[in-house]
């Protein structure tokens, strides 16, 4: 297994961020941690400093094309050339399509779809230059199955496993590597956040319903993030990792 390598994590600071994060540097990785929530993400990266990894945490909203780009200047000065990316920054909204507002609609697929692209568009460079990359987006299995009262969610998100797709395909020849995992019922701050709307059920009661009897965790997500990031997976690209404890086979 390849460590060392420069990593930087959208949305790190939390959730699924957090537990990528909090993976890759276990494995030798320098993370850079992005997220909305500065003081959040220097916290995460002195955590992650505490027990012995390179870690730098920094404020960044995605949907600020001059701000990923500042930081992810940071994080070159710092670490060096970015050769992993994970996307995990992303908001979560609800509501009857007919009462989606404009505002709504672009706020979600700002940050959801177009932080990706920002975050992605300006860390590839670095991997054509080097000949190695990879990049894990993370999408959502409503997007596979669509969902009611979740319109511009599923949207934003259907379009990030298109984005995967396309750049799998133009990546490929230069040794990087472009997947994405969509996750089920995943037990985060966002998860509940989400239930406590009315929007969708409990974290407790789609687990009761998921084939493993188990909501997921960020560190199940991780798990595959570390193997997607990894060496043996170079013959893995454009492809749909379901970590969702069953669903949707």
């Amino acid at each position: 297994m390849v460590v060392g390598r420069v990593a930087v994590v959208t949305g790190g600071a939390s959730g699924i961020g957090l537990g990528v994060s909090e993976r890759l540097a276990a494995r030798g990785d320098r993370v850079a941690v992005l997220d909305v929530q500065g003081d959040a993400a220097r916290h995460v990266a002195k955590e992650l400093e505490a027990t012995g990894g390179q870690a730098v945490g920094l404020a960044v909203d995605v949907r600020d094309r001059a701000a990923v780009e500042a930081a992810l200047d940071t994080v070159r000065e710092r670490f060096g050339p970015i050769e992993i990316a994970v996307t995990s920054a992303g908001v979560d909204a609800g509501g009857a399509f007919t009462d989606i507002t404009q505002e709504t609609w672009d706020r979600v697929l700002a940050i959801n779809l177009t932080g990706t692209f920002h975050c992605l568009q300006t860390v590839v460079p670095d991997m054509l230059a080097a000949g190695w990359g990879r990049i894990v987006t993370i999408s959502s299995t409503s997007a596979q199955h669509g969902a009611a009262n979740r319109a511009h969610y599923v949207a934003s998100k259907g379009g990030v496993i298109a984005l995967t797709k396309a750049l799998a395909i133009e990546l490929a020849p230069h040794g990087i590597t472009v997947n994405t995992i969509p996750p089920s019922i995943i037990d985060t701050p966002m998860a509940q956040a989400g239930a406590g709307t009315g929007h969708v059920p409990s974290v407790d009661a789609i687990a009761a319903m998921t084939p493993v009897r188990r909501a997921g965790v960020p560190a199940d997500v991780a798990a595959a993030v570390e193997f997607l990031c990894s060496e043996d997976a170079g013959f893995i690209t454009g492809q749909q990792i379901g970590v969702n404890g069953g669903w949707y086979l």
